[in-house]
């Protein structure tokens, strides 16, 4: 039974996808995860959010090499690095998975899209780290607790400009 319970969190279509990703056996080294409320529909923030173009976060830029959708590849380039992600787990109009693939670990953004009354919505991310090697980066991922909360006012509010310009 906690093997299908970890299947459904963090959406592997089956145990062994589960085991080979390290997720059941030894649980992520590292998580974290936030909520913003958004004055948007939800379809119109995971039409905002699944726009690379309106990723805004200098100095880094973001390439998507096909549509927002399972498999697609994402190449984040920063002045001194780049770093390859994954997109997976795409339900469409309420969540998808960004996974960045480390020396031997994955760090995984999983975005969630709810619906709540009176035309607003809630975007909540996960972040969780995972991988044999995940433990030698969760220093440098901790970053992102102070990073995380006031990116995704951010988002909100461009969300909300975006859907009032429509």
């Amino acid at each position: 039974m906690a093997t299908l319970s970890a299947i459904g969190i963090f959406g592997y279509e089956s145990c062994d996808e589960a085991r080979r990703s390290n997720q059941i056996v030894n649980g992520p080294a590292w998580e974290f995860q936030h909520s913003v409320e958004c004055n948007a529909p939800r379809e119109v923030a995971w039409r905002y959010w699944t726009n690379i173009e309106n990723w805004d976060d200098p100095p880094a830029k973001f390439h998507l090499d096909g549509p927002f959708a399972d498999g697609s590849r994402l190449t984040t380039t920063l002045p001194d690095q780049t770093w390859q992600s994954i997109i997976r787990n795409v339900n469409p109009r309420s969540e998808a998975t960004i996974e960045m693939q480390l020396p031997d670990a994955t760090l995984s953004f999983h975005w969630k899209f709810e619906e709540l009354p009176d035309d607003c919505s809630r975007l909540t991310t996960r972040l969780y780290l995972s991988g044999p090697n995940a433990k030698s980066f969760v220093d440098q991922v901790r970053l992102f607790e102070q990073t995380t909360p006031e990116g995704m006012k951010k988002i909100a509010a461009a969300i909300e400009r975006f859907h009032l310009g429509s």
